[in-house]
């Protein structure tokens, strides 16, 4: 099922990347390819490709920012990342590759989003459904690129043939974005086609983390609340380390938990060449090779350090072995693959989990309320129940008392749960900026001082030089 649905999306992209090439063939050929159901999904098919792509969510992404959190350190090329003193000219280009891939993802949406409707035999409801998955990427990926580059040109239907547009405000972003999942939460289906295709329920999940960066504490509880109301979702079980391969195994289909995840198969071009799998000596995690471009110490990072070693999620995801740094190094695990081809491996990528949704939930719920409130804290329990194998639902002796907790204690404690949950998805990074506390943890946890300029990627050149409409001085992010 996996395979099936990574083909039709494989074939797809290719030929939105051909397209690329020429714009006038692809506006001439758009009267005669968006008129059925199947046409239509096949150019919904076409966003998928440019994102998933190895130099993107493959590699890139997610290593990039990995490289940034407090848990951990880059090595090799990777090694400014974690300097925190602005990208060098390697790493300047990976990023570069990432905002390419978006913007032609961007552009293959904004092909649905004009084309689909005028389908002369889709329905105004197939079509609504088409353009609504459209959407939902759309802010999706702007929602990754206003977090990491700031105000960035908004290219939508309106001027997808514009070359020359003007760099947008943070908060012009942002209403594109919110506009976006608003319409998808209205016109996406309630159950998924198929695995990794997004739902009304993976756009209320979207909007509650676009009201927590605005912080809109109502509005981001009320659509967690709204998620966990639906039943639709569980943490999938687990009583020893080994049984999050249930989750993030390479095998793995769908799970209870899936809110929205980008799909990978073992296959080549279709696997997901992920930064977090390591072979080193005798751990082949990664059968088609592998590197450790990140790794940690046990000992001196106080946030492995203070990790209790009954949580399974710890010895699931870490392992020590001496990479030439001293005994107390340790290498990540989480996305394994030991018979993984050279092409990639067969773990899915895990945008959105329940998991994430109750976290979002715990710590909306608590500021909405300005105090810990019973259902914040269930929803914070149920994620750390099953880190040590108890049943998700039910009372046990790892719980918190909302009693021991004021707000900003709670919200201390909610922020490390996220840390630990979701630790190598490259998500931690993201979470210290939204709370203004990156340099500060930075400088806590690793003694670095973080220069202004790492708080932003650059602007790439494919970019400034160009849209004319932009000024490489006066546009670039600072410092570079």
């Amino acid at each position: 099922m996996k395979k099936i649905f990574i083909y039709i999306i494989g074939a797809a992209s290719i030929v939105g990347c051909s397209d690329v090439l020429d714009e006038n063939p692809k506006s001439i050929a758009a009267e005669v390819f968006y008129n059925t159901n199947s046409e239509a999904e096949a150019a919904v098919n076409a966003i998928y490709g440019p994102m998933r792509v190895n130099n993107a969510l493959g590699i890139n992404y997610p290593a990039q920012l990995e490289g940034l959190a407090d848990y951990g350190n880059s090595r090799g090329s990777q090694t400014p990342v974690s300097l925190y003193q602005g990208l060098d000219n390697t790493n300047i280009s990976r990023v570069s590759t990432i905002w390419d891939n978006f913007y032609q993802s961007i552009r293959n949406a904004n092909l649905v989003i004009t084309n689909v409707p005028k389908g002369r035999e889709i329905t105004p409801e197939a079509a609504a459904r088409f353009v609504g998955e459209a959407k939902y990427l759309r802010s999706l990926i702007y929602f990754a690129m206003v977090r990491n580059w700031g105000g960035v040109p908004l290219r939508t239907e309106a001027n997808m043939l514009e070359a020359n547009v003007e760099r947008a405000t943070v908060d012009q972003v942002y209403e594109l974005i919110l506009a976006d999942a608003l319409e998808a939460e209205q016109t996406l289906p309630d159950n998924p086609a198929s695995p990794g295709r997004p739902t009304k329920w993976a756009a209320k999940t979207l909007l509650s983390e676009i009201y927590m960066n605005r912080n809109d504490w109502a509005n981001a509880s009320a659509r967690a609340a709204e998620v966990i109301a639906s039943n639709k979702y569980s943490l999938v079980p687990v009583s020893v380390p080994e049984d999050f391969q249930k989750i993030f195994g390479p095998e793995v289909v769908t799970t209870t938990e899936e809110i929205f995840y980008f799909k990978y198969s073992r296959q080549q071009g279709f696997g997901l060449v992920e930064y977090a799998h390591r072979a080193i000596g005798p751990y082949k995690y990664y059968g088609g090779g592998g590197v450790y471009a990140q790794y940690s110490d046990s000992v001196a990072n106080s946030f492995i350090k203070t990790w209790d070693k009954k949580d399974l999620r710890k010895e699931h995801i870490m392992y020590n072995v001496d990479i030439g740094l001293g005994k107390n190094s340790v290498l990540f695990r989480k996305f394994r693959d030991p018979i993984s081809t050279a092409g990639g491996g067969g773990n899915d990528y895990p945008w959105y989990r329940y998991a994430d949704l109750l976290l979002f939930h715990a710590e909306s719920a608590a500021r909405a309320a300005g105090v810990p409130t019973a259902a914040a804290m269930e929803s914070l329990n149920k994620v750390h129940r099953r880190a040590y194998g108890y049943n998700p639902n039910t009372p046990s002796p790892v719980d918190f008392n909302i009693n021991n907790y004021t707000l900003d204690s709670f919200i201390d404690l909610v922020v490390r749960e996220r840390g630990y949950e979701t630790m190598y998805e490259g998500k931690r990074w993201l979470d210290l900026k939204r709370l203004g506390i990156a340099k500060q943890r930075i400088l806590q946890v690793k003694g670095i001082v973080v220069a202004e300029k790492h708080m932003m990627w650059p602007i790439p050149n494919s970019e400034l030089l160009y849209n004319k409409a932009l000024d490489p001085v006066a546009d670039q992010n600072p410092g570079y």
